[in-house]
């Protein structure tokens, strides 16, 4: 599967998503400066799918990259493909629209292209957004099988979904819940595709480090590249849009260097075999929650 530095994805809707996306999540721990640094360096190095949220808390420092870059004719708008997040306390319907509009307010934007809801509730207040042209398309994170279905069998739905943004990696390929989305025409799309960054808020510091993994660096050392790298590309080639975050220059470089290789398919079937349905963010805090998403099977 060749596929150029530019390639892009048709949604449901008929807007185009690059495959391979830039994540602006830090933990809390690290400075601000870093995300707008690490977000710049990440534009000039090719990336152009920008993937943040407003519960990062950083969605002014990813602002002012994006809007640097644009000033510097690095890229312009249209290049851009911006995701952001509605926070689980915004999910009324009249508060929709506000959370929207801060967001766009924090990253100096008019629209955002991707603007997803993290918990099964209404799109209505969403297809509002969509319609007065604040957001281009609309999706979700962190839905199950049937928190999905309960959205696309909703009378009067006017926008289906079109992505479902989950965690996925090796260690939890996700495949059931990747054949579903394929079979509703909705992208797959894949946060935490390098395992962790520690982040003691919601990892657990004894989770497996999955870029340690020796099946991993024995294809990384066969193809001549790194294990995130064949994490990443392992994605692409399953069809499944990949975000990769990082605050290395190297590393953002080096990730981006997905598309000059390809896995062949006995590389892909090793790597499904890692495949334990282990989650790195469990989120069990909320496990007593009628809409926590992890107690179905997928």
């Amino acid at each position: 599967m060749a596929l150029s530095r530019s390639h892009r994805v048709t949604m449901n809707d008929g807007n185009t998503i690059p495959v391979l996306g830039f994540g602006t999540y830090a933990p809390r721990s690290v400075p601000k400066s870093e995300t707008v640094m690490a977000t710049k360096v990440a534009i000039e190095v090719g990336f152009r799918h920008i993937d943040g949220a407003f519960a990062y808390e950083n969605e002014k420092e990813v602002g002012q990259a994006i809007q640097a870059k644009i000033a510097d004719g690095t890229v312009t708008r249209k290049d851009i493909f911006c995701t952001g997040k509605l926070w689980s306390t915004c999910h009324r319907p009249d508060l929709v629209r506000p959370a929207l509009e801060e967001t766009l307010k924090n990253l100096q934007l008019d629209y955002l292209d991707l603007y997803i809801i993290h918990s099964p509730i209404s799109l209505k207040a969403m297809e509002k957004c969509k319609d007065a042209g604040l957001v281009k398309s609309i999706g979700v994170s962190n839905f199950n099988r049937r928190q999905l279905e309960m959205i696309l069998n909703k009378t009067g739905l006017k926008y289906k979904p079109v992505c479902n943004q989950v965690e996925c990696h090796p260690y939890l390929n996700q495949s059931k819940l990747l054949e579903f989305c394929k079979s509703k025409d909705i992208i797959l799309v894949a946060h935490s595709a390098l395992g962790t960054q520690r982040d003691p808020q919601w990892v657990d510091e004894k989770a497996p480090v999955l870029l340690e993994e020796p099946v991993l660096g024995a294809i990384a050392k066969k193809h001549n590249r790194s294990p995130a790298q064949i994490a990443l590309r392992y994605q692409i080639q399953r069809g499944v849009v990949v975000l990769a975050g990082s605050r290395s220059e190297k590393e953002i470089k080096e990730n981006f260097g997905v598309f000059e290789f390809q896995l062949t398919p006995e590389d892909i079937k090793v790597i499904d075999g890692l495949n334990r349905n282990f989650r790195y963010y469990t989120l069990n805090e909320f496990q007593e929650f009628p809409n926590y998403p992890y107690n179905d099977e997928y």
